[in-house]
């Protein structure tokens, strides 16, 4: 009798023991996961549950989420400071929020309120703008920068005769009119080429204070000397406020005029700070810019900085280091972010990215690269982690260094995002982010092992770091919360799960599926459940079940059935890690 050779059977075995996460790209592959929730590279190479979050504090209203000694936010119609609450009569329409806090030194700025705090002394508080509108006689004289009026002095077309030394002569045969002072030792008249204006107004230097640069109006159109200042920025030289009565107020401005003037109709001063879409602190200053229509009805496109150290000042301009700047850029669209980066401020359109060079004024300098900038509504994306700054642009998640950026966000997939808040935890990248159906989804980079991670659908409004712990508000309930567990733990454990992508998709012979090994660890009172589906057929089947009774790691042995290709799941409750999935399979033929 004459048998059939038969061949031995051909067995093959793979085994996964390091995971790198979600990828929902078509190019994941052993070790990538098409969906996760709450998993994270905590125990890499291990696969295992993120920490337990924590809640902070319950707010009724909270926006400005800032760090300082600790973190400090906006409530309502107040901020509070390091857990204490200071009523600062915030506006609570919704043009004006929500709120966002920036830090200069001691101060906390206010936006868009224009207040601020000293955190050191919370009594140093108010508004950055300030308006004085007069009532009742407005008097202009001519001043020495003191504010003392000249004694001896002559006004006229010609020259005085019989002058004696530090006479004043105030030459009107020329507009505007000169002022001079004699000099005996020369026996000539000298040109004086800085004059002042004195400006007295019961009130009027309350508001204000020396070198603030200040916009004048409400001139009376018949005191033609002083058209020149109606609706200008001029800087005030001096004020004082008299201690007896307001009555003897007045301010120092630089101009001359030929003799003293008066008028009663309402004279305006007022230190204003310009409109802005994105305001950041870099230097010592504070940087905006704006795209669109400015307070005074102009179209602008401009970025602005504040007068050195002083965040209330941005039209000081007396050709000095420590002036405030502003400047045009010609590029389209709007600004979408700004930050500051390795010490320069960084202003964004979708298109592109404005850099500025230079330490004072006269020596700034706009570099434009034309690159990927941030995505509109993406502005809270921007973080900086370990040096290199990630944001949220139109195509996905981009890692900049200052040259030009990089893609990082292929494994989140075709998938389109939108909006984006960001925060800096433990060398990696939170963002949460919205998809075309506007579901919040909790993403997750690791900088260091460039894997990412689902976590959640939290939705985040803002980020902040503050004392090696990242607080965040969730929009879901307002509450601010910690991803480190700071504050009141979560009392409920994680539910994680983590499923595979089609596994046996690349080969071209039939396989079975002989053999299903996951080696999982579960700490006590946690659970896990192991799942399949076949063939694509869009049902889970249930093949496994385990709870933790030790600290001990077990190996799950599988028996599937015969199969062309197939998906795993793993779901489970409570701390544990996933240590390694073995596959075993039996080759057939290209028919069985």
């Amino acid at each position: 009798m004459i048998l059939p050779n038969l061949s031995e059977p051909v067995f093959t075995r793979s085994t996964t023991d390091i995971f790198r996460g979600y990828n929902r790209s078509s190019s994941y592959s052993d070790g990538e996961f098409i969906n996760t929730e709450n998993l994270s590279s905590d125990k890499f190479p291990m696969l295992s549950p993120r920490r337990k979050r924590g809640v902070y504090t319950s707010p009724t209203k909270a926006s400005g989420l800032i760090s300082k000694d600790n973190i400090c936010y906006t409530d309502g119609t107040a901020i509070v400071i390091n857990e204490y609450r200071v009523d600062m009569e915030l506006s609570q329409e919704e043009h004006m929020f929500p709120k966002k806090c920036v830090s200069m030194g001691a101060y906390l700025i206010i936006l868009p309120d224009k207040k601020y705090i000293n955190t050191k002394d919370l009594t140093d508080k108010g508004d950055i703008e300030s308006y004085f509108t007069s009532s009742g006689t407005v008097s202009f004289s001519n001043c020495s920068i003191d504010g003392s009026e000249y004694q001896n002095c002559t006004v006229s077309r010609s020259a005085p005769d019989s002058p004696e030394n530090g006479n004043i002569w105030i030459d009107t045969s020329s507009s505007p009119c000169v002022l001079k002072e004699f000099s005996s030792s020369g026996g000539i008249w000298v040109t004086v080429e800085s004059t002042y204006i004195k400006i007295s107004s019961p009130g009027i230097s309350r508001e204000f204070s020396e070198y603030d640069g200040v916009r004048i109006s409400g001139i009376d159109s018949k005191l033609s000397e002083l058209t020149d200042i109606d609706g200008g920025n001029i800087v005030i030289r001096h004020v004082y406020c008299d201690p007896d009565s307001p009555s003897g107020d007045y301010i120092v401005i630089p101009g001359i005029i030929s003799a003293p003037l008066s008028q009663t109709d309402p004279l305006t001063v007022k230190r204003i700070m310009p409109d802005m879409d994105f305001v950041i602190e870099s230097e010592n200053r504070l940087w905006g810019c704006k795209y669109g229509i400015s307070r005074d009805g102009e179209t602008v496109n401009e970025i602005y900085a504040s007068k050195l150290g002083d965040f209330k000042n941005w039209n000081t301009f007396m050709g000095v280091s420590t002036d405030s700047y502003r400047v045009s850029v010609g590029t389209d669209g709007q600004f979408t972010g700004a930050v500051n980066y390795l010490g320069f401020p960084i202003f964004f359109k979708e298109n592109c990215i404005h850099k500025l060079h230079g330490n004072y004024p006269a020596n700034y300098r706009v570099q434009t690269t034309m690159a990927r900038g941030v995505m509109r509504g993406a502005e809270n994306s921007l973080a900086a982690v370990n040096e290199v700054l990630y944001y949220k642009s139109r195509d996905g998640i981009c890692a900049y260094d200052g040259s030009l950026p990089v893609s990082i966000s292929s494994p989140l997939g075709s998938d389109i995002y939108k909006n984006g808040t960001a925060g800096v935890f433990d060398n990696k990248y939170f963002i949460s982010m919205k998809d075309g159906k506007g579901t919040p989804h909790l993403f997750v980079y690791d900088t260091v092992r460039s894997l990412w991670y689902r976590e959640d659908n939290t939705d985040v409004t803002e980020f902040c770091n503050s004392g090696g712990e990242l607080f965040y508000i969730d929009r879901a309930d307002g509450k601010i919360k910690t991803v480190g567990g700071t504050g009141e733990e979560e009392t409920e454990p994680v539910k994680w799960m983590a499923e595979t992508g089609v596994i046996g998709r690349y080969t071209t012979d039939r396989k079975t599926l002989s053999r299903l090994s996951v080696k999982i660890s579960l700490t006590i009172d946690s659970r896990a459940s192991v799942f399949i589906k076949y063939d694509s057929t869009g049902e889970w089947k249930k093949v496994m079940s385990l709870s933790g009774h030790s600290l001990n790691g077990f190996t799950v042995p599988i028996r599937p059935r015969r199969c062309d290709h197939f998906t795993l799941k793993i779901e489970g409750i409570g701390d544990g890690a996933i240590h390694s999935i073995s596959k075993t399979f039996y080759e057939g033929s290209e028919i069985r």
